[in-house]
């Protein structure tokens, strides 16, 4: 019997290299097959894997995506390997010093003195791999790319019909390593200061109120950090789930106006009660430091995509049923409060 597919929306973290595991969560969705994929908001690797699914899919359906994720990430390590030692403990170190790199000399010099040419590795990829007037001409799902403007301050969101090899490189542009990317008349930084990922342009969107949250970044951590490496490690993660948990509060005050019927019906009838899901890195990924977002070795990246894979078929397993029907995340108990006392 076939089994009617349930639309949901996507919304993918960023975080470099650990975006390899939203890659093997997109894998096993796809997979899976029982998911009808809307809309996708999205920032920085989160970004990536947005074109990319989204490109393959409009070439070659399920399996065009899968295999468009596998290009991508493949391209990247093939990139990054010609400068990495061919030997596994000289790997480790080398990431560890890219990282440590990238904070001490991003203090002293600028991406502008550092890589005055403005060398993106990313760039030369997506030129490969995406024709963007096609994927700008596609009747698929929707996509929303968040980036930093320089100047305001605030998140930018790129729609389909704005989509450019600019607008996703401005969506992943760290400034401590790459210039600003100049759209139209401004200038981009990573979306994740701002949004990471920005959910809101989904709650006005579409056919469905289901969004799914693919976290790169953990929420939660047990432990206090008090090595050098752990507070930087902790920092990082708290900067770039800060935008997230905001939204988080957003949703929860809409939906309590609507569950508590404080709003006249002329009002509560343009707003949307968001059912929330969440596939959360804290366990997943919690072994794994900033200084891996930079390990791009093969190894590395399938190895966080058999992650990915397992992590969505247990959520699958445990979830799927209560699509369309409740949220699976008690946004104060599970977010908003936790920890407190």
């Amino acid at each position: 019997m076939k089994i009617k597919k349930k639309i949901v929306h996507l919304a993918l973290q960023g975080g470099g290299a650990h975006g390899a595991f939203t890659w093997g969560i997109l894998d096993k969705l796809l997979e899976d097959g029982r998911l009808d994929i809307d809309g996708i908001a999205a920032t920085s690797a989160g970004s990536m894997n947005a074109i990319m699914y989204s490109y393959g899919y409009m070439e070659g359906g399920i399996d065009g995506a899968r295999q468009k994720l596998y290009d991508f990430w493949q391209h990247v390590s093939s990139y990054s390997s010609s400068f990495i030692p061919d030997y596994p403990p000289l790997e480790k170190l080398y990431y560890q010093m890219m990282y440590i790199a990238s904070i001490s000399l991003g203090s002293i010099f600028s991406p502008y003195q550092s890589n005055p040419y403005n060398i993106n590795f990313l760039k030369n990829i997506l030129d490969q791999l995406i024709d963007f007037d096609k994927l700008k001409a596609c009747k698929c799902n929707s996509l929303f790319i968040s980036a930093t403007n320089v100047r305001s301050g605030n998140v930018k969101v790129f729609t389909n019909k704005e989509l450019s090899i600019e607008v996703v490189l401005a969506s992943a542009a760290l400034p401590n390593l790459y210039q600003a990317v100049k759209v139209g008349q401004d200038y981009y930084w990573d979306g994740g200061y701002m949004g990471n990922p920005p959910i809101f342009p989904l709650f006005y969107h579409g056919k469905t109120r289901d969004v799914i949250i693919v976290h790169i970044n953990p929420m939660y951590r047990h432990n206090i950090p008090k090595t050098a490496n752990e507070i930087a490690n902790r920092i990082n993660e708290i900067t770039f789930n800060s935008s997230l948990l905001k939204e988080f509060r957003s949703i929860a005050f809409v939906n309590k106006l609507i569950e508590e019927k404080w709003l006249k019906d002329k009002f509560a009838s343009k707003l949307r009660h968001i059912l929330v899901h969440s596939i959360r890195a804290d366990h997943a990924l919690r072994d794994y430091d900033v200084a891996s977002k930079f390990d791009s070795s093969w190894k590395f990246l399938t190895h966080l995509r058999d992650i990915g894979r397992h992590t969505a078929s247990n959520w699958l397993h445990e979830h799927f049923s209560k699509i369309g029907k409740i949220s699976t995340v008690d946004l104060y108990k599970d977010f908003l409060n936790a920890g407190s006392n």
